[in-house]
């Protein structure tokens, strides 16, 4: 029997998974956050700690695991995987390989082993991978960078839309009520003042206000919605555009928390898919139902040499081990 270990390792959060070649999951470990551009030390804490669980509720040693894959946040560029490598190869695993955790996210949300991926979270990134394997990433550096929207941008979205609606440079919407209830000010002018006098910096969990705002029909929050999957579907298109996936039958996956759990009602979905649609007809949007480690798992076992059939991939989405991640 072989044994595979996937990790997923993001900005909050670290996530182990050990399964074998039956997809059967027999141990998972969980870390804190896992990206090292935020602190590079307790990302390596966190990676071990979630290893280390994963290992000892297998009951396996290292020594017999025959592939492990890392789907790591900030694993963007050649700079990142020279500090990345020497960490990873400190754990002694037999056999490993690094990705940004862009491709997990993909391979965990479609039975195919290329198409796009579209994330939304705290921030944005979008990458594909097209059926002769050639791959390409649109983005996921910021703002300043080209990039638009995720948490921590729309956050300052909603913010900006609240005091120009104050000024009368903006309609009106629910979001000042909102906002200033959040964050704690009687109204926005004392809200203004006291940001201006400490310069705090916005949650991103402002951004959730969005949704129900635009849901009650607010304009405002619906119109900045409808921005965010515009640009990310000119993210996809790009990507499309490139990899020559034109006339191609492939998914589109929508992975974050902004769209697998804050559009409830669709409206970044439906901008996105009108966007794709006009690049690439046969693109089919899917929202990422499985644990992005799940992607880690297959990788690893498809670095084996090893094919992995839709049997392997119900076990691995359906095993009661994997509901003990959370």
């Amino acid at each position: 029997m072989k044994y595979f270990l996937g990790v997923d390792a993001g900005g909050s959060k670290t996530h182990a998974m050990i399964a074998d070649e039956q997809g059967k999951v027999i141990g998972v470990g969980k870390g804190g956050i896992g990206n090292h551009q935020i602190n590079r030390e307790q990302a390596v804490n966190s990676l071990q700690q979630a290893i280390s669980e994963a290992i000892m509720a297998s009951g396996l040693t290292k020594d017999q695991l025959d592939y492990s894959w890392f789907g790591l946040a900030g694993a963007d560029r050649e700079a990142d995987f020279r500090i990345l490598r020497p960490i990873i190869s400190s754990f002694d695993l037999p056999q490993t390989e690094i990705s940004c955790d862009t491709w997990i996210a993909l391979r965990s949300g479609t039975e195919k082993n290329y198409g796009i991926v579209l994330i939304c979270g705290s921030g944005v990134n979008c990458s594909g991978k097209n059926p002769l394997g050639a791959t390409y990433q649109c983005g996921g550096f910021g703002y300043r960078f080209g990039d638009y929207g995720g948490g921590y941008d729309l956050s300052i979205e909603v913010f900006r839309s609240v005091l120009r609606a104050d000024e009368g440079r903006e309609k009106e919407t629910v979001l000042t009520e909102r906002l200033t209830e959040l964050l704690g000010y009687s109204n926005v002018s004392e809200l203004r003042e006291d940001y201006l006098d400490h310069f705090r910096d916005l949650p991103p969990h402002i951004a959730e206000l969005l949704f129900q705002a635009a849901e009650e029909g607010d304009q405002v929050a619906t119109e900045l919605l409808v921005k965010q999957g515009d640009e990310l579907g000119l993210a996809a298109a790009s990507a499309i555009h490139r990899l020559g996936m034109e006339e191609d039958f492939f998914d589109i996956v929508l992975a974050g928390s902004l769209l697998t759990k804050g559009d409830r009602s669709g409206i970044i979905r439906r901008a996105i898919e009108r966007r794709v649609k006009l690049s690439a007809p046969n693109g089919t949007l899917r929202i990422l139902t499985r644990e992005p480690v799940v992607g880690s798992v297959v990788l690893a076992m498809e670095s084996s040499g090893m094919r992995v059939d839709q049997k392997v991939l119900d076990n691995l989405s359906q095993g009661k081990v994997l509901n003990t991640i959370g």
